[in-house]
């Protein structure tokens, strides 16, 4: 039995290094002034669709991530870790999209990648901690969605089962096929790059990065098709501007702090209620915490 599993993964701002430039004057996240990262759930996602793959024969892995073209690097690695594919979602229209408008994006995109079985994402990316668009992109598919998964357990008569982590413990589910699956944090972490398919496809690269490129890696793309990561305009997918980017987008965020946390002096404290409180007072005065 072979499946079809769309992979949802994003790029990243390494939100552990955020400084004064992080974000523009208009609310959005100023990514050229971050190093770039795989967003760590989408690495526990995608090992859960590597095993699936090793699992039933046949199946292929697909990687989708909307972004800039500097996002095909996150494809590449999808790549050396053993996807088959990858589509690079992306346009000037899709700058600025919140989650309800990036969901919307890559749920058109999903529908031209059709036919699936599995769309599986991680629980949510770091630069938002919104967890929004995995559920809202299944909605918009009008299809079912599992999230908090910690480990899929497998697949039997178009039935998939899965265990969640949950607050207090974890649960087992079964949902029929087509479904789409967000990945919790205590997932197994992703494999490592295999080198073989590193010399593969250390060459792979999208359409622009083409033109921007030598005579020599263009031949050689003709020669090994597989080597392109197709790209995804707006237009291919048929999108509503108006549904996209700023426009598209009713969260704004009006600011941005930079908490630094300094080692001071020590505080001893009693198991008094009072001390407990001017604590918490205290800290949340601090923008500690709060």
């Amino acid at each position: 039995m072979g499946l079809r599993i769309i992979v949802l993964a994003k790029q990243v701002p390494d939100t552990r290094n955020v400084g004064k430039d992080a974000m523009k004057e208009d609310g959005t996240v100023n990514r050229g002034a971050l190093p770039a990262i795989f967003n760590p759930e989408d690495l526990n996602a995608l090992e859960q669709a590597l095993r699936l793959k090793e699992k039933y024969a046949g199946t292929e892995v697909i990687l989708l991530t909307m972004g800039p073209t500097r996002a095909s690097e996150i494809i590449r690695e999808a790549l050396y870790r053993g996807a088959d594919k990858g589509y690079l979602l992306t346009d000037r229209k899709f700058a600025g999209s919140d989650t309800l408008a990036t969901s919307y994006a890559i749920s058109l995109a999903i529908k031209k990648l059709a036919p699936y079985d599995l769309v599986i994402s991680g629980r949510q990316a770091i630069d938002g901690d919104t967890a929004q668009v995995g559920p809202q992109t299944a909605e918009k598919l009008e299809i079912g969605q599992v999230t908090y998964a910690e480990e899929i357990l497998g697949i039997e008569n178009n039935k998939i089962t899965i265990k969640r982590r949950l607050e207090r413990g974890i649960e087992v589910v079964s949902s029929p096929l087509p479904l789409l699956v967000t990945v919790h944090g205590s997932a197994p972490a992703c494999r490592t790059r295999n080198s073989k398919l590193f010399m593969k496809y250390k060459h792979s690269k999208t359409v622009t990065e083409l033109q921007e490129a030598t005579e020599d890696y263009i031949k050689l793309q003709k020669d090994r098709p597989y080597l392109t990561i197709e790209e995804l305009s707006a237009a291919d997918i048929n999108v509503d501007s108006e549904m996209v980017g700023l426009s598209g987008s009713p969260t704004k965020v009006k600011k941005i702090e930079n908490v630094v946390l300094a080692h001071k002096e020590s505080k001893i404290l009693s198991d008094q209620d009072k001390d407990i409180e001017n604590l918490m007072k205290e800290l949340i005065d601090n923008h500690i915490i709060g």
